[in-house]
């Protein structure tokens, strides 16, 4: 037997009528008549007794067949449309992946707008640096990341799309020397002490380079594991901390914001993923379309 026999079956008994059947099914009668038929034969019963003309009844075998194969019809119905759904992009699991402070700052009010529209679209986050979060794509364990460019070496099977630069600002206490200046240069930070990320964060890292570019060796620094967490040190007066506009403002009382001279500190922010998995699956590229839209917006504000 299969899916569209039972489907017949059932729509026989809900209309009681062959003909009926036969119009949903768009068959002609003959159709659903010979179903009917052999549905008997493979089940080695009679399910419907014919009267005179167009009457008929269900055998005891077919009250039976019927009441226990329709949870068979609902749950395939259930199928067929998750499976149309997920050919549209309209349902489906996607695997995010993103770094800060994207994740915490732009992501949530994106994904509030996104979800309403697609309500049968799952979405599962994982946060980690650029680097960890490459290798989580190219191995699939992740459709995506929005994360920043990722390290040469790290694979060629990877397509990343630039969307927008992070700008930087300098966060100084307001009781601090470096407030007194409108506009920081790489040697007004010389002296004093600067609060940075982990070793693997791809922004100390570019803060770094920087540094030792214009000379700097030096520097007198504090590890904070947090991106997010460097403004409320700076609050307490133990350094200063280059970061994220997004994340500075506003300001936290006590701390005060200060430009930073040329291109002291930036890094370009988009979308990776696998170059053989592009385009994505259709969920997926919906979301990929609007995440980019947004935050092309959101960086032109």
């Amino acid at each position: 037997m299969d899916f569209k026999t039972l489907k017949t079956f059932q729509l026989i008994v809900k209309y009681g009528s062959f003909a009926r059947a036969a119009k949903e099914m768009n068959y002609v009668q003959s159709t659903v008549t010979m179903q009917i038929q052999k549905l008997e034969l493979d089940l080695g019963v009679q399910l419907i007794e014919r009267g005179h003309g167009k009457e008929f009844r269900l055998t005891e075998a077919g009250r039976l067949f019927h009441d226990q194969s329709m949870q068979i019809v609902k749950s395939m119905e259930q199928i067929q449309n998750s499976l149309s759904n997920l050919q549209l992009g309209e349902t489906g699991h996607i695997r995010i992946g993103v770094t800060e402070p994207t994740g915490s700052y732009r992501l949530p009010g994106i994904l509030k707008e996104f979800m309403p529209m697609y309500p049968n679209i799952r979405i599962s986050l994982e946060y980690a640096n650029t680097s960890a979060l490459a290798e989580r794509v190219l191995s699939g364990d992740l459709d995506f990341s929005l994360c920043s460019t990722p390290d040469v070496g790290i694979g060629n099977d990877l397509y990343f799309d630039p969307l927008f630069q992070e700008e930087f600002v300098a966060l100084v206490p307001e009781d601090h020397p470096l407030a007194l200046k409108e506009i920081l240069a790489p040697e007004d930070i010389q002296g004093y002490r600067l609060l940075i990320t982990a070793a693997t964060c791809p922004y100390r890292r570019r803060l770094e380079m920087v540094m030792q570019e214009t000379g700097n060796q030096a520097l007198d620094t504090m590890e904070i594991g947090s991106m997010t967490a460097l403004k409320f040190f700076v609050e307490k007066g133990l350094g200063i901390a280059l970061i994220p506009k997004i994340i500075a403002e506003p300001a936290v009382a006590g701390t005060t914001i200060r430009l930073l001279s040329g291109n002291l500190i930036y890094m370009t922010f988009g979308i990776l993923c696998k170059a053989s998995a592009y385009p994505l699956q259709l969920a997926s590229q919906k979301l990929y379309q609007y995440l980019k839209l947004r935050l092309n917006e959101q960086s032109n504000l």
